[in-house]
């Protein structure tokens, strides 16, 4: 009998089995890849073959590629973010039958929601900053085992389907930055492994209150609703979140009280309920041990700060500024150990401030202004070296400001206007390294100017005090200081001219003073020069004719003091507001551009000064005060030029106009437009050609007319500017304002406003805009009130680099970042 080979000879039949298996396993795991292989290369075809996939190969694994992930060789996660995809996802994609994670953020990918409800694996799915549209899918729980949805600023529209409420495995569910326009679905409340919530900037949906049903999220840990259209109180059923560490309900119509037992809650971490109409108390009940910042500013709040806040011992930031508190501050809160940020301005506080203020925690912000304090200031505020910013303006404080400021090496701004301290200015705060603004303003500290600032000094407001002595020749050291308004105090001496060396200073204010000599006749570096005051002083001799060569002069006050001869000519070369030169000797013809109405004050009480046109209230001149006729002469002749070059001006206008009339009815009738798309519309070019009517113009501006156009279809409004130009487009312009378009098209923030469309021809582009009322930028940057500098501004020019402003967009809330305000 013959022999076996000698391979299965010598393996035994155990092994032998296993070997079998291991081949058929291989052979059935090699045909699984390939079959999704295929299915991902199909995807990629529908997708238009972006470059960004170009390692998707038939040669290659799937699992070897960058965006793919595979568990036991198994397709489980597509990773296509940033992807620069422009195409639907197909619903081929949902043939890879173990598919748990799909992410497609961060692209352009247009239409309704991606026909992925067959993907019955599906756990996690972002579609987060992309162009989708619609409504969500009624059904969108065949996604039974979904666990984290996040549709982040995209265009989805209509009411949120309650089939949300039925994805029981949900933990994760962020919807903001959307269209929605119903309301709140109290389904959500049925989420009972929901942990983070998100619905803000969504203000389109309609005024509705906070679901009472949301109080059953027990495993809730953030929710975020700013801007969400919230009306009336919070729900007590919110006192049931056990497991709240971070709430977010500003910028809403919220009123009534905070709930108690909200302030209780042992995890709650971050409470933000600023800008909403909560009113009563400030809730005295507050055992939150976690508790670290409290937001309950711009709100009608009355009554004490509760003495409470002491056993919140974790706190770092108290924000109760812009409500109705009155009373002291309590003493207890200087001694909590964490605590970083005050901030209680706009207030009506008052008694004594407690001494232990920075003793005993890290102190960054100090912010009180605009309360009735009285008393010092802490004596400790920076015995950390932490402090950035003492704001205590417009209160009753008195004594002298701590000489332990002085020695404040971290001190980037200090306020204390309209007080009553006294005494002298610590050496130090003027040569504090960071320090950017120093406002002394309204009260009656004393001494000399400092011969030294730090180099960073950029605004000083010494205003109504009792400095003395003279500008120190050392002032050209102040080299970044763009404001100093040193007015009515008692400064003497000359006008250095050192200090006509201070390139960048831009308001320059020493009125009521006790300045006496010629100012000086040479003018270096006031290139940035917008304000001048010197009035009120003991000035004399000429007028330095060097102050018409300063191109940004826009308001100039020599006023009551004892300047001599003729006003320089070369002022009428400046594009002055405010000029006020009254109650000195000036004498001889006032220029030619100041004789008429809009100057009748600015000359009083100067006796020898004379005109030719009767418009001011001043004598003619005669041939004594001229001196010659030859002067009357030469403005008679200009007098005559001017007229016949206006005539002429008038005449070549009118052509214009009838030739430009002309020309825009034929590009209008005859021109062909293109409609390029950013978004999905529902009309078309003729629908906003035909609302370019002077009945809907709204706004004219340096680069065209802005026009609100309602669309008859829909009746949504929007914003069409119209650019227009006489001749055709500049080629090398054209491409880089076709290029921005795009870029504005596909943008998706909420600090944009949406770039839906541009319509152009020939001589014509027409931007088509979201309508948006009464907003703007100046809005978030600064709030509802401009007249002291806070922290917040300060930190926004001078401390927040872009990274951190970028940041600012993502994040729910900071704590260096509120509404505060700033002192012009």
């Amino acid at each position: 009998m013959r022999k076996p080979p000698f391979l299965f000879t010598k393996i035994p039949f155990p092994a032998l089995f296993l070997l079998l298996v291991f081949s058929l396993t291989f052979q059935v795991i090699s045909q699984n890849l390939d079959a999704e292989r295929s299915i991902l290369l199909d995807v990629k075809q529908q997708l238009g073959n972006p470059p960004s996939l170009q390692s998707w190969n038939s040669s290659s694994s799937p699992c070897d590629w960058p965006e793919i992930t595979c568990i036991d060789n198994i397709v489980t996660e597509i990773s296509l973010s940033y992807k620069t995809i422009t195409k639907k996802i197909p619903a081929r994609i949902c043939d890879l039958k173990n598919l748990i994670v799909l992410d497609v953020s961060y692209n352009y990918i247009p239409g309704e929601f991606p026909d992925i409800l067959n993907c019955s694996k599906l756990e996690y799915l972002l579609l987060l900053q992309n162009s989708f549209v619609g409504p969500i899918p009624a059904d969108i729980d065949r996604l039974s085992r979904l666990r984290y949805l996040d549709l982040t600023a995209n265009n989805f529209s209509g009411d949120i389907p309650a089939a949300i409420g039925r994805l029981q495995e949900l933990f994760y569910l962020f919807l903001v930055q959307n269209e929605f326009n119903g309301t709140w679905p109290t389904e959500i409340g049925n989420l009972a492994n929901l942990e983070q919530l998100a619905m803000a900037y969504n203000d389109k949906f309609r005024p509705s209150a906070l679901p009472k049903e949301f109080g059953a999220l027990k495993k809730l840990k953030f929710l975020w609703m700013t801007e969400a259209n919230l009306i009336g109180e919070i729900p007590k059923s919110f006192n049931n979140l056990s497991s709240l560490e971070r709430l977010d309900l500003s910028l809403n119509e919220l009123n009534g009280t905070i709930p108690v037992g909200m302030l209780t809650l042992k995890n709650l971490t971050y409470l933000y309920l600023f800008c909403n109409r909560l009113s009563g108390r400030v809730p005295s009940s507050i055992e939150a041990f976690n508790l670290k910042e409290i937001d309950l500013s711009d709100n009608h709040l009355t009554g004490p700060i509760p003495a409470g806040f002491v056993k919140l011992q974790n706190l770092t930031c108290l924000n109760l500024f812009w409500n109705q508190l009155s009373g002291e501050i309590p003493t207890n809160i200087s001694l909590i150990p964490t605590l970083e940020t005050f901030k209680v301005f706009s207030n009506q506080l008052s008694g004594v401030l407690p001494p232990a203020f920075g003793l005993h925690s890290e102190l960054k912000f100090f912010e009180i202004f605009e309360n009735k304090l009285s008393g010092e200031l802490p004596q400790h505020l920076c015995a950390r070296g932490t402090l950035l910013g003492v704001i205590a303006s417009n209160n009753n404080l008195s004594g002298e400001v701590p000489k332990s400021l002085g020695n404040c090496k971290s001190l980037l701004t200090i306020q204390v206007s309209n007080n009553r301290f006294s005494g002298e200015i610590p050496s130090g705060i003027w040569t504090s390294p960071d320090m950017v603004s120093v406002m002394l303003a309204g009260n009656s500290f004393s001494g000399a100017l400092p011969s030294r600032l730090t180099r960073n000094l950029s605004r000083v407001d010494i205003s109504n005090n009792k400095f003395s002595g003279q500008i120190p020749a050392e002032i050209s050291s102040w080299m970044n200081i763009g404001v100093l308004n040193a007015n009515n105090n008692m400064l003497s001496g000359k006008i250095p001219m050192e200090l006509t060396s201070l390139w960048n200073i831009s308001v320059l204010l020493l009125d009521g003073n006790q300045f006496s000599g010629e100012l000086p006749s040479q003018i270096i570096s006031w290139k940035s020069l917008t304000n001048l005051n010197l009035s009120r002083n003991k000035l004399s001799g000429l007028i330095p004719k060097a102050l018409g060569s300063l191109p940004s002069l826009t308001y100039l006050d020599l006023s009551e003091n004892q300047f001599l001869g003729q006003i320089p000519s070369e002022l009428g070369h400046l594009k002055l507001n405010i000029l006020n030169l009254s109650s000195n000797q000036l004498s001889g013809l006032v220029p030619f551009e100041f004789q008429n109405e809009a100057y009748n004050y600015s000359f009083l009480n100067n006796p020898k000064l004379c005109v030719n046109v009767g418009t001011l209230k001043l004598p003619r001149c005669d041939a004594k005060v001229v001196d010659s006729d030859k002067l009357s002469t030469k403005y008679l002749v200009m007098i005559l030029i001017l007229a016949l070059s206006g005539f002429l001006a008038v005449v070549f206008f009118t052509l214009v106009m009838v030739r430009d009339y002309h020309r825009k009815n034929h590009s209008r009738d005859h021109t062909t437009w293109k409609l390029t798309r950013f978004q999905n519309l529902d009309f078309d070019e003729q629908n906003i050609l035909s609302g370019l009517t002077e009945n809907n113009l709204i706004g004219r501006g340096g680069s065209g007319k802005v026009y609100r156009i309602a669309n008859d279809r829909s009746g949504k409004i929007f914003a069409v500017k119209m650019i227009c130009n006489n001749g055709r487009l500049d080629h090398k312009l054209q491409k880089p304002f076709i290029a921005k378009d795009e870029i504005l098209g596909t943008l998706h923030h909420s600090n944009i406003v949406k770039l839906l469309c541009c319509i152009s021809n020939e001589t014509t582009s027409l931007l088509v805009y979201e309508y948006m009322e009464n907003q703007s930028l100046d809005r978030w940057l600064h709030g509802k009130k401009q007249r002291t500098l806070s922290m917040t501004s300060l930190v926004h020019n001078f401390i927040l680099d872009w990274p951190t402003r970028l940041l600012r967009i993502y994040c729910p809330r900071v704590c260096l970042y509120n509404k505060g305000e700033r002192e012009d």
